[in-house]
C-alpha cells in the first residue's frame, strides 16, 4: 500500500487536549557501524515544510533541504546511541534508548508521541502511540526520520575522514559489498558493531 504522509495523527491527538505532539523515529539500525541515530520533532501546525515523507523516498538534497526548513519551523531534539552501547545492550534496546532520549530532550515536553514502528519505549508508555510505517503516514514522523537519516549521514561522513578506507561516506556502514571487502582487508575499526555477522565471527577468531 502506497501511504502520503499527512497531519490526521497529530489532529486527533490536538483533539483530545495534547497540544505539543512530537513524531519520533530512528535511522541507522541495521548498519555495521556506527550509532543508531534518533529524532523527536513537534512540527508547528502553521508552518510545515511541504515535502515532508518518509526519508528513504526522498534524495540526499531533498533531506538536506528539508533538514533545514525542519530546524527553521520546529522543535527538534536528537539523540544518539554509539556502537559500543549498541553491543552491549543490543540493538533493539539502544533504539529504544535513543528514542527516549530524543524525546525527553526537546525544548518543549510533548503531550503526545507519535512513535515509528511497532514498540513504544517504556519510559513512554503513559503518553505515546506506535504507527506501523508511520515515517510514510504521519508528517511529524515524516519530519524527524529525516533530522535522524541526515544527523547520521553527517556523522558517518565524518567518521570517514577518521576511519578512512571502509567508504563510510558512501554506504553509511551498511554492509554492502565494497563495506564488507574493506572490512575483510583492513579488519574492524573502532565504530563496528561487533555483535553483527560478519564482525561476531572476526571477533571469535
Amino acid at each position: 500500500m502506497n501511504y502520503f504522509p499527512d497531519f490526521s495523527f497529530e489532529a486527533a491527538a490536538h483533539a483530545l487536549g495534547r497540544r505539543a505532539v512530537c513524531g519520533c523515529d530512528e535511522a541507522g539500525a541495521g548498519p555495521l557501524a556506527g550509532p543508531v541515530v534518533a529524532a523527536a520533532v513537534i512540527l508547528d501546525p502553521e508552518n510545515i515544510p511541504a515535502g515532508l515523507h518518509d526519508s528513504k523516498k526522498l534524495s540526499e538534497k531533498k533531506r538536506e533541504f528539508l533538514f533545514a526548513e525542519i530546524m527553521k519551523s520546529a522543535q527538534v531534539s536528537v539523540a544518539a546511541v554509539s556502537a559500543q552501547t549498541i553491543d552491549e545492550i543490543n540493538i533493539r534496546q539502544s533504539r529504544l534508548e535513543a528514542m527516549t532520549k530524543a524525546v525527553l530532550g526537546l525544548p518543549g515536553q510533548a503531550d503526545h508521541c507519535l512513535i515509528d514502528g511497532n514498540v513504544i519505549p517504556p519510559a513512554l508508555l503513559d503518553r505515546a502511540e506506535f504507527i506501523i510505517k508511520g515515517d510514510a503516514r504521519s508528517l511529524s514522523i515524516s519530519a524527524a526520520s529525516i533530522i535522524a537519516k541526515v544527523t547520521r549521514d553527517r556523522m558517518m561522513k565524518e567518521y570517514a575522514e577518521t576511519y578512512p578506507g571502509y567508504g563510510f561516506e558512501k554506504h553509511a556502514g551498511y554492509g554492502t559489498p565494497v563495506h564488507l571487502d574493506a572490512i575483510r582487508l583492513l579488519g574492524p575499526c573502532p565504530i563496528h558493531r561487533m555483535t553483527f555477522a560478519p564482525l561476531k565471527t572476526m571477533k571469535a577468531a
